[in-house]
């Protein structure tokens, strides 16, 4: 993509564009499109589950701080406990799953990988408790900041932007320390 500044700027640019569509291909304006231009997010549009991976992609550009940024924004507006708090189809589970990792702290991005890449949580503990016995524990001092000032894993600073299956299967306690304003975590 030409390197961590133009991989931004591409990844901003989605959020920053009018919300751009062809409609040709059904013959009407669809519910996807609809939630794209009332959320205003530009060209995101979260209820088409093929793009729900894309804030997390800002800690592969060094830009870490606008997945923790997003991702928050996308729960926030996306999501309620409203009759009409839940944007887009429910493909197989997708869009909760989204929410529910996003949630905890972190996404699969690519599930395959082995990598959870780390977003901003939004519980002060989550528990999870693992089919092969073991506990994860994930804490958040400040939940209802978004920006991660630190993160330790069993005590010890980590300083990467995901976290492994391992970690989170062999029973870990991962601890955030948030902040209302962005950091270069």
């Amino acid at each position: 993509m030409g390197g961590n500044k133009v991989f931004t700027a591409m990844l901003d640019s989605v959020f920053a564009l009018p919300p751009v569509f062809d409609d040709s291909y059904y013959g009407q304006v669809i519910h996807e499109i609809r939630e794209m231009q009332i959320m205003n997010m530009g060209n995101y549009a979260h209820g088409n589950q093929p793009i729900q991976h894309m804030p997390y992609l800002y800690n592969w550009s060094g830009a870490a701080w606008k997945t923790q940024y997003w991702v928050r924004e996308v729960m926030d507006r996306l999501y309620s406990a409203q009759p009409d708090g839940y944007c887009g189809d429910e493909d197989n589970g997708q869009t909760s799953a989204w929410y529910v990792f996003s949630a905890m702290g972190f996404y699969p991005v690519c599930p395959a990988s082995n990598e959870y890449a780390i977003g901003s949580p939004l519980f002060a503990k989550v528990k999870l408790h693992l089919e092969n016995g073991k506990t994860t524990v994930i804490t958040s001092n400040n939940p209802q900041w978004r920006y991660i000032k630190g993160l330790t894993v069993n005590a010890t600073p980590h300083k990467s932007h995901w976290l492994t299956h391992q970690t989170l299967t062999a029973g870990a306690n991962i601890s955030f320390e948030m902040s209302e304003k962005p950091t270069d975590r």
